[in-house]
């Protein structure tokens, strides 16, 4: 281990790129967190409807999302042969894939109402569901681009500058969240449409700072982030051939995590409370792994970009170890802490009466989530390498499989069957995760990724 911390691809090279971008989305699973709890204290309806609509959202937004972002790979490649003229060529197919996606979300817009009557929730939650819903995907377009224009730095290891936009983006975000959450001074109370509101603020301003950053006459002199901003036929067609299965791969993942919820949500309020907040709570433990996860395909990328496929496989098991480490603790703390982390979501007055009976459910539903966060990060560093090297085809396929034999099949026949128990749904999504690292574990070590090349020779 003290070998490793120096060595090239070592754990003070995966901090480096790492940390910058752990506490990126540290900043955002705050954001997500205090939402989350200021809707709690606002009312129980408004926390019950905040997850399944927030995750609907991001089902839609997922795809997207899983495409844009595959242009920091590109970036991380193009940087690692030293092809730095090809890095402005690579962030405009990203940015002109934004533009039609951003259109597809807004759209969403009508099919709203029939979405959630789906879902079988009581109407009082359907109806705050559909709202908060709309708002969410209104913002997308500026999120794509966001993260689009973020790739230019941390496909190139340069992953301070995205922190820093995204720690203002969370300094703004929250007071804004609670002022139009409960209301403010001459800010009137919006309750959960304020919360959508104050999200969509948190989505546009690291549009607006990162091309700020990125259009400068000195990036234009090496990357020609400017004058390379036509369409390339044959760049794009090759950034949609990688990019595209992780788009869909996002999209399945997020898929059967949103059934799960739905199903969750016919068992009960009770049930579907104590899941959102156990979930509200894991986003503590997940998100910031994401950073670890980005890491991953940052290094493997630049590394393959080299024709260096050992210092990829180096660099992948470096980031395991810090991921792991960091899961474990967050992990011991949802077991031993419990009771604070729930009574974080406690809703204020007379519409807390039944939290009790939320909170004792919330702590059994902690055990799964600590068995949950070890294993998921297994699998989240893993399919961030096999991404980093152009194995997305396979990431895609096993997720496709996993979701819909471990959570949509399973959840559904549970349902079918009238099963009133809350274990079933958390049970197939704990085998879920742990297909899904086994899998990507034996793949990697099979080394088909070494072959793979997604930038030109």
């Amino acid at each position: 281990m003290l070998e490793r911390w120096g060595a090239k691809n070592g754990y003070r090279e995966s901090l480096k790129i790492g940390m910058p971008l752990v506490i990126s989305m540290l900043s955002s699973t705050v954001m997500t967190f205090t939402d989350r709890i200021f809707l709690g204290n606002y009312s129980l309806e408004a926390l019950g409807a905040s997850l399944p609509a927030a995750i609907a959202a991001f089902l839609f937004l997922s795809f997207f999302f899983g495409v844009a972002e595959y242009i920091g790979v590109f970036v991380s490649q193009y940087t690692g042969a030293l092809k730095h003229e090809r890095v402005g060529a690579a962030l405009w197919q990203g940015l002109w894939f934004c533009i039609p996606s951003g259109l597809i979300l807004a759209s969403l817009w009508f099919i709203a109402g029939p979405l959630f009557d789906l879902g079988g929730h009581p109407p009082a939650i359907r109806e705050l569901e559909v709202v908060y819903f709309r708002i969410l995907t209104l913002g997308g377009g500026p999120f794509l681009v966001g993260i689009t224009l973020s790739c230019f730095f941390s496909g190139r290891g340069m992953t301070k500058p995205v922190m820093l936009v995204n720690l203002a983006a969370a300094g703004i975000n929250i007071p804004l969240d609670y002022c139009l959450i409960n209301g403010s001074g001459p800010i009137p109370e919006l309750g959960i449409v304020g919360a959508g509101l104050a999200t969509v603020c948190g989505y546009t301003l690291p549009a607006v700072c990162f091309a700020f950053m990125v259009f400068t006459p000195e990036n234009e002199k090496c990357y020609r982030v400017r004058s390379a901003r036509r369409l390339e036929p044959e760049l794009l067609s090759r950034f949609l051939r990688f990019g595209l299965p992780g788009g869909v791969q996002f999209f399945l993942d997020m898929f059967g995590i949103s059934f799960f919820v739905f199903m969750v949500g016919r068992i009960g309020e009770i049930e579907l409370a104590a899941t959102n907040i156990a979930i509200s709570i894991d986003t503590l433990a997940f998100l910031p792994t994401i950073g670890m996860h980005i890491a991953a395909s940052i290094m493997v990328g630049q590394a393959m970009g080299k024709e260096e496929p050992e210092g990829a496989a180096y660099a992948t098991t470096s980031v395991l170890h810090l991921a792991l480490g960091y899961m474990a603790f967050m992990g011991l703390m949802f077991v031993v802490f419990p009771g604070p982390l729930l009574e974080l979501f406690r809703t204020r007055g007379e519409a807390g009466a039944d939290f009790g009976a939320v909170s004792a459910l919330g702590t059994v539903l902690l055990r799964y989530v600590a068995a949950f966060t070890v294993i998921d990060a297994v699998a989240i560093v893993y399919i961030g390498a096999l991404k980093g090297a152009g194995d997305t085809r396979f990431t895609m396929l096993i997720i496709g499989v996993s979701s819909i034999g471990c959570l949509v099949i399973p959840n559904f026949l549970l349902n079918w069957f009238g099963a009133a128990s809350i274990h079933g749904p958390w049970i197939c999504l704990l085998t879920y995760v742990l297909v899904l690292a086994i899998a990507c574990v034996v793949r990697f070590r099979r080394g088909v990724w070494r072959s793979i090349r997604i930038i030109e020779s």
